[in-house]
């Protein structure tokens, strides 16, 4: 088959979140198929990547043209500066899409797609997001799927009900409910859509019951997520995440508020490493005053800290969709402690393979069970590794996308 592959981001690096799912689905959908990939650049996604955004976006042209047969690569023409960006959400107010369905609004990429289908005979166009969504009137009556990372109305209006300004509060929510009816119109214009759990599908369907809806799951490269047993593992934490996202830093700045203090006093040898980029001021504040809170930014190799740490802490009590950083420490056989909801769409079952937590006490008394007693966390260690190398390998994960490819192909 020949498909054309749009995506509201470049899927390169393949370190984390929105990017490790989109690098991986792609190159195992080119595994079987011809696929021509037509993005947008997200200079917020690539530039903490590489020392500036054009040597990222050539070694991503450079990579990705090793399994894609043609690329081409767009602006965002309301990223331009942090006000467009803010008028493209005050605009948005007043118009009749919501921000999400604005954001990507785009005339030279509605003229790049046209060319591309003018040129080429594809049998299938998968969009990677709702975004996406106002380029569908250009693909003729070629099949098409609708990926969705997270169920992004859901996600503001959980959002909207956690935020204490109302202001916030307000927008989030008409935000939400507007996405939402979008979503209930155009999803089943799609040969099928899919979601990345099953909890999320089970929303779509709730949302738009005519829909073709599927779950093809997060999962993860288990050759490179790889545990060493030989490595003697520190008394120590681990937090991993892009620390602009709004749900991780909610996360961070309980570990470093509510968890750490209490945990430090009942286990004086304990360090923390929090990786990922963007760190708020404050945690960098606190990693100076103390050096056993080791805040560290993007790091571009994470393997040595999932080996050398006994524990993974995820407090993540928001966001839509699944954490990949889950998959990936279940994949390094970690012993792993998290909110449920940071589990969310992932077969975890609590204290076979992941403990776990919600306030502070279960937080410090699961920590100090996990990192004191061996055979707790040894059994979290064997059971997580064999979930993830079980039913979240990105082999048979993308074998499941390229037969719905096939299947709806044909229709």
């Amino acid at each position: 088959m020949k498909i054309l592959w749009l995506s509201h981001f470049v899927p390169y690096p393949p370190k984390g979140g929105v990017l490790q799912r989109g690098y991986h689905l792609l190159k195992q959908t080119a595994k079987e198929h011809e696929v021509h990939l037509l993005s947008f650049q997200q200079d917020d996604l690539m530039a903490p990547l590489f020392e500036n955004v054009e040597q990222g976006l050539n070694e991503a042209q450079e990579h990705l043209s090793t399994f894609c047969e043609s690329i081409k690569i767009l602006p965002i023409p309301s990223d331009k500066n942090k006000y467009t960006k803010y008028f493209t959400a005050l605009k948005s107010l007043f118009t009749h899409y919501p921000y999400n369905i604005n954001w990507l609004l785009s005339e030279e990429f509605a003229c790049e797609l046209k060319k591309l289908i003018s040129e080429n005979d594809f049998d299938f166009i998968h969009f990677d997001t709702i975004s996406l969504v106002p380029f569908k009137k250009h693909c003729k009556n070629i099949p098409c799927s609708l990926d969705h990372h997270n169920i992004e109305s859901h996600m503001l209006i959980r959002r909207a009900s956690k935020e204490s300004n109302l202001l916030k509060k307000a927008y989030y929510m008409q935000e939400g409910k507007r996405l939402e009816a979008y979503e209930k119109k155009h999803c089943p214009e799609f040969s099928f859509n899919f979601t990345c759990s099953d909890i999320d599908t089970q929303r779509l369907i709730s949302l738009s019951p005519t829909s073709k809806t599927y779950t093809i799951a997060n999962g993860v490269d288990t050759e490179y997520f790889n545990p060493e047993p030989t490595v003697t593992k520190q008394n120590s934490l681990l937090f991993i995440g892009t620390l602009s996202w709004y749900p991780n830093i909610e996360a961070v700045l309980f570990i470093a508020n509510v968890i750490w203090p209490k945990i430090k006093e009942k286990l004086p040898d304990i360090h923390i490493d929090i990786i990922g980029v963007n760190p708020p001021q404050e945690l960098i504040e606190l990693s100076k005053q103390d050096p056993r809170f080791r805040v560290h930014g993007f790091v571009d190799d994470i393997i040595p800290f999932f080996k050398q740490s006994k524990c993974y802490v995820c407090p993540i009590k928001d966001g839509g969709g699944t954490k990949l950083k889950i998959v990936d420490a279940l994949s390094m056989g970690m012993a792993i402690i998290a909110d449920p909801i940071a589990c969310e769409g992932i077969d975890v079952t609590d204290r076979s393979n992941v403990y776990f937590a919600q306030t502070q006490d279960e937080y410090v008394d699961g920590i100090i069970d996990i990192l004191s007693n061996d055979n707790v966390r040894q059994n979290l260690e064997k059971n997580a590794r064999h979930l993830a190398t079980n039913q979240y390998s990105y082999d048979s994960i993308g074998k499941n996308l390229s037969d719905l490819y096939l299947k709806y192909s044909q229709e």
